[in-house]
């Protein structure tokens, strides 16, 4: 890849390109911290317990928490005895949202998390591994007078995690058990106004179902959602990156295709990250405002996993075709040891994903981790792409290593050279340097803006002015790693100046780009053995027989 734009560029220049990448950079944290809200909001519901006494509880109606419609309540379990109300005839009623609220399709998802409160009885304790047994309805409406529509009706277990931290005697009866949230829901879309959860939790002492789990008082639910604020920014960032994205890369892909050398490696792995990042960029998010897409969550996931696939390929093949001793250029399959653990790695992530996400777009209270099964199989893709990533940093640093040592040994050589290939490999050297230093430089940024926005309490309030941290970290770093393939696309594409009239010809005797020791040196040899051969046949031994040596 010789004669790219950063290698005949001048200083000033590039620092007047490097300036205004970082104001672009700055502006991205701003969006995200000034005027996008917090990425998401966490609501508190605490269930109602209805009382629904008929045989057939599914058949006919939805209970209803409040509102003109509202079931047959009771204030806790205690009240149920007097009224020979059994276990099988509670509901437990949550409607989403809360009172004189809607949901919006802004929101994106719904993800849920549940509380047991759970009193500790004597003659009704947890027993080990116990398991919680739901039967769970969901409905929705979009008018408050609208009759309900079920979208999902599932049995759901879940493994109870409880301890009691008191002395287990008869004082200490109705304090409660401290207990893990366990994962309950996720949806994919907020298409509609109202949704409301029916909980049963029925009784089978035959079959052992809810038998041993305690005494269970309530059932409180934790909503997330994104917000729809940050939505809008989000949509419009997508929105203003996507052609800027499209742009440089069909410049880049134009100026390469004008050359009259076909492209190479490395050209074609900063294209295919270039629509990597563009597949990232198109915002058919903005379709989910309109459609009922409950893929979108699952859709998001792959185009992520494609686009860090291809970075992460991208960061082996430039370490690999800066290797300047290194023989086997220009070909994929030369660096199969070093993309298999990407492959091998994204294939596994992606199968956890299916299985989790994939799952839950026709029964959204589906976890993997929820069975011993699920959890032993999940824990092997994630354990199975853990090394393959370890493999991954592994070649790379080697890869690095190598590339710098071969630096500092060549770079000495580099006077004593033709002006053309001097020119060549000190571009090459300074590429290297200035990828490494940017590439540094991002990741440093992610993992910083990573670890801050969990410390901190999600935001900081400067005087007047409060800076969204979560809102500025998800921004900020979805615009630095566009600005980081944009300025890949435009600093690498290949530059219309020539280093001289013997450019061309320099370069096709190097298209393979061997070290220029290892060639000097062969140079040598076949001049000693030509002395060699004078010699034998009685001619004289001449000082530029031996160039170098003398």
């Amino acid at each position: 890849m010789a004669g790219a734009i950063i290698e005949n560029m001048s200083t000033k220049k590039l620092c007047i390109v490097g300036g205004i990448l970082l104001v672009f950079q700055i502006i991205a944290f701003l969006v995200g911290g000034l005027i996008a809200p917090g990425p998401t909001t966490a609501v508190s519901y605490m269930s109602v317990k209805c009382v629904d006494v008929r045989k057939n509880h599914h058949k006919a109606k939805w209970l209803m928490p409040w509102g003109p419609n509202q079931c047959d309540k009771i204030r806790d379990i205690e009240e149920a005895i007097p009224r020979e109300i059994e276990a099988n005839d509670i509901v437990f009623s949550v409607h989403i949202p809360l009172p004189s609220m809607e949901m919006s399709p802004w929101f994106q998802f719904m993800l849920f998390i549940l509380q047991l409160d759970i009193a500790f009885k004597l003659n009704n304790q947890i027993r080990e591994n116990a398991e919680v047994s739901m039967d769970v309805s969901l409905a929705y409406r979009d008018d408050m007078f609208a009759e309900w529509t079920e979208m999902a009706h599932e049995r759901v277990p879940r493994k109870l995690k409880c301890t009691f931290t008191s002395p287990k005697t008869l004082e200490h009866e109705g304090r409660y058990y401290e207990c893990d949230v366990l994962p309950f829901m996720e949806i994919g879309s907020v298409a509609h106004k109202y949704y409301l959860l029916n909980i049963r939790l029925p009784v089978n002492e035959k079959k052992k179902i809810n038998v041993g789990i305690g005494e269970i008082k309530d059932i409180r639910l934790v909503g997330i959602h994104q917000n729809g604020g940050f939505t809008k920014v989000w949509f419009a960032m997508k929105t203003f990156l996507t052609p800027s994205i499209f742009i440089i890369m069909v410049w880049y892909w134009r100026r390469i295709t004008m050359m009259s050398r076909p492209p190479v490696l490395l050209e074609k792995v900063i294209f295919a990250l270039g629509i990597s990042m563009t597949f990232i960029n198109i915002p058919v998010e903005w379709f989910s405002i309109g459609f009922d897409w409950t893929w979108m969550l699952l859709f998001g996931d792959i185009r992520q996993g494609i686009f860090y696939a291809m970075l992460l390929s991208f960061w082996i093949i430039f370490c690999g075709e800066h290797m300047m001793d290194q023989h086997e250029r220009n070909h994929i399959a030369g660096y199969w040891k070093q993309v298999g653990p990407i492959a091998v790695g994204s294939f596994c992530l992606f199968i956890f994903d299916m299985c989790e996400r994939g799952v839950q777009l026709t029964n959204p209270f589906y976890s993997i981790w929820t069975t011993d099964v699920g959890t032993e199989l999940a824990m092997a893709f994630i354990i199975v792409a853990g090394i393959c990533l370890c493999l991954y940093f592994l070649f790379l640093c080697f890869m690095v290593f190598q590339v710098f040592r071969n630096i500092s040994g060549k770079q000495s050589s580099l006077p004593a050279m033709s002006k053309v290939r001097r020119l060549h490999y000190e571009g090459l050297i300074f590429r290297f340097k200035f990828l490494m230093l940017i590439t540094l430089a991002c990741a440093a940024m992610t993992v910083i803006f990573f670890i801050v926005s969990q410390v901190t309490e999600g935001h900081w309030k400067w005087g007047g002015v409060t800076v969204q941290v979560n809102s500025a970290f998800f921004t900020g770093i979805y615009g630095m790693w566009n600005l980081y393939v944009f300025a890949l696309m435009f600093l690498y594409a290949p530059s219309h100046k020539n280093y001289g009239e013997d450019q061309s010809n320099a370069f096709k005797v190097q298209s393979q780009e061997f070290g220029f020791l290892a060639m000097e040196n062969e140079s040598q040899v076949c001049c000693v053995l030509l002395a060699f051969v004078r010699w034998i046949l009685g001619g004289p031994l001449e000082k530029s027989s031996f160039p170098g040596t003398w």
